[in-house]
Parts: structure tokens; sequence; C-alpha cells
């Protein structure tokens, strides 16, 4: 086996908690922070709480709140699709004069 491979241990390494909480473990830093600790998880406390680090509970209800605003049917998107193909079907030449003409003009 390959010697002084493992990382320093230390027993007493100090956890301090977003709410205030310190206490010791063993770990492989001699000091951790965490943002949420057993004092104050929604499951060990009982209390119904949303327990958002980065902002993630507000994100996901603005995107919600905007996906029910775009909210378009299926037969709309249909008739989109279509409309927009029949606009470009319009945009083509009809005859290989306007055809000539159109490439002469973009030269």
């Amino acid at each position: 086996m390959k010697q002084a491979i493992h990382p320093k241990w230390y027993p007493a390494a100090r956890v301090t908690c977003a709410c205030g909480n310190v206490f010791t473990v063993g770990a492989t830093y001699p000091e951790l922070s965490v943002e949420i600790c057993s004092n104050c998880h929604p499951f060990y406390t009982g209390q119904m709480r949303f327990v958002d680090t980065q902002g993630r509970v507000e994100h996901f209800r603005a995107k919600q709140a905007g996906a029910k605003k775009k909210v378009v049917s299926k037969s709309d998107r249909r008739k989109a699709k279509k409309a927009a193909r029949i606009e470009k079907e319009l945009e083509k030449p009809e005859t290989l004069e306007q055809l000539r003409s159109d490439k002469q003009k973009t030269k």
C-alpha cells in the first residue's frame, strides 16, 4: 500500500451552522460551515417551511408563473405553423424569370 496518501484526520472538527449552532465531529477539515443542521432542519424540528439556500424556491415559482402565461393550445400552434409555411411558399418566385431577376439583384 502507498504511504501518506490519506488526508489528515481531525477528530474534533468544529462545525458551525447558519442558525448559530456549533458542534464537533470527526472530519478531514479543522472547521466546517454548513447552511442547515439538525437544529434548524424542518424534518427534525417539525416545522414546515422552505429551506432555500440560493433563491431556488423563488426561481421555481417565477418559472411556473411564466409558464402559465404562455400556454398556447395545440390547435393554435398548428394554425401558426401552417400560416408560416404558407407565407414561406408565397415568398418563393413563381416563374423562372422571377428567379433569375432575384439572383441578379442580389449580385
